[in-house]
């Protein structure tokens, strides 16, 4: 079978999932979306995974993000989002407020997820478990996502240098805003003409870069 989105790839699969946790008496939620996307913590977060509740859902979903970064061969690729897939399923199935505790573990482990709870990975149980509902969902229609290049995400603001300026000779000079806390404005090198004025320390017109997609 071919799927022309990620999603409907991942929903395939986690219906496929379903028999595995029904035999563990863990039946999978009716309404669970699935998407791949960056968690709530975005490109700079560390999570690979995140399931969260049905109730912050304004039409009841389970709301599944897998991140579009991960690092993994393409071969290997989807036997890893499935095991991603099934650790967030997991918290569906138990509940969120139960976390990693006993009942997540469980099921994690009836499934063949091993490791540390908050970071399982699939186990030769889980591979096998998962094989023909790969097969049977077929390609998976996605590639890792460089999150090292150019999009259009706001780019990271340089120090802004603030303008000084002798009100006798209109010599200028530039600084830090932290040098003008902690300092106060440099003098002009002309004797006599004393300390410079600088612009206003609370002016941010400048400090917001980058743009909107």
């Amino acid at each position: 079978m071919t799927h022309e989105t990620r999603e409907s790839w991942l929903n395939a699969v986690a219906q496929g999932m379903a028999p595995l946790f029904e035999a563990l008496d863990a039946p999978l939620p009716d309404r669970v979306r699935v998407a791949i996307g960056f968690t709530s913590r975005g490109a700079k977060g560390k999570a690979i995974g995140e399931c969260w509740d049905n109730r912050l859902s304004a039409d009841g979903h389970f709301e599944i993000f897998i991140r579009p970064d991960l690092a993994h061969a393409p071969d290997a690729m989807p036997a890893q989002i499935a095991a991603i897939l099934a650790h967030e399923l997991v918290h569906a199935a138990v509940g969120i407020p139960a976390g990693h505790g006993k009942a997540f573990k469980r099921v994690a482990l009836g499934l063949g997820l091993v490791g540390p709870m908050r970071a399982t990975t699939p186990g030769e149980a889980f591979l096998a478990a998962v094989a023909p509902i790969l097969d049977a969902a077929g390609p998976l229609p996605h590639a890792r996502l460089d999150t090292d290049g150019e999009s259009t995400a706001p780019k990271k603001q340089k120090t802004r240098m603030l303008k000084c300026e002798c009100a006798t000779c209109g010599y200028t000079a530039r600084t830090a805003r932290k040098w003008l806390e902690q300092a106060g404005a440099p003098l002009c090198p002309i004797e006599d003409h004393g300390q410079m004025s600088h612009e206003p320390l609370d002016d941010d017109s400048e400090d917001e870069g980058g743009e909107d997609g």
